[in-house]
């Protein structure tokens, strides 16, 4: 089971640097990214542990060090000229091959090297309901973090991209900061969970 924790949330006026990861390979290949963690963090860490148990699924809190989420090329303008409507619109999460265009890529439909529809991979990804929340800051997040089951070969992906459906990228993330492919050998989960503080924020 492989599940990603976006280490930083990016404020909408100001992007923070990604927090510096240390990977660690194992003996069996296993990549662990180790950050230092606050007292804050740690009981983030802890909340997310116990709710993991609840839900019957084991929390593998940096095995693999992905970047802050990305505004897309328009997708600040996007936000501001109503194109997103982002707590009414239909949303969806999907996974990138390291050879995709997502980075620069205005649309979905534009974007070259999904992943393919395999694998227990569904083509356009998973469905995401985008949050918000607050008033002097407002942060956007993600109500259920996507989960995708390898079935029948490995998941392999090096983005994760969430757009409007049938529309425009909001933003995306390199699920490691390396940066390096993300894989989910058959039988093991990969998810892509935002970080506790959300997807990101407008102050």
């Amino acid at each position: 089971m492989t599940t990603l924790i976006a280490p930083e949330t990016r404020k909408l006026w100001s992007p923070g640097d990604p927090i510096p990861e240390s990977p660690h390979v194992d003996s069996k290949g296993n990549i662990t990214a180790v950050r230092p963690l606050n007292l804050i963090e740690e009981i983030e860490l802890m909340l997310r542990q116990e709710r993991a148990k609840r839900d019957g699924r084991q929390l593998m809190e940096g095995a693999a060090a992905p970047t802050a989420w990305t505004f897309q090329t328009t997708g600040r303008t996007d936000l501001l000229d109503g194109t997103f409507d982002v707590d009414t619109d239909s949303f969806k999460m999907a996974l990138f091959l390291s050879t995709s265009d997502v980075a620069t890529a205005a649309t979905f439909a534009a974007a070259t090297n999904e992943h393919a529809a395999a694998n227990g991979y569904t083509a356009g990804g998973i469905a995401v309901t985008l949050t918000l929340a607050g008033t002097t800051t407002v942060t956007v997040d993600i109500s259920s973090d996507p989960v995708w089951t390898a079935s029948g070969g490995s998941i392999v992906a090096r983005f994760a991209a969430i757009y409007e459906v049938s529309g425009n990228i909001l933003c995306y993330c390199t699920l490691d900061s390396a940066p390096a492919d993300v894989t989910a050998t058959t039988g093991n989960t990969l998810t892509v969970a935002a970080n506790a503080s959300g997807v990101f924020t407008l102050a």
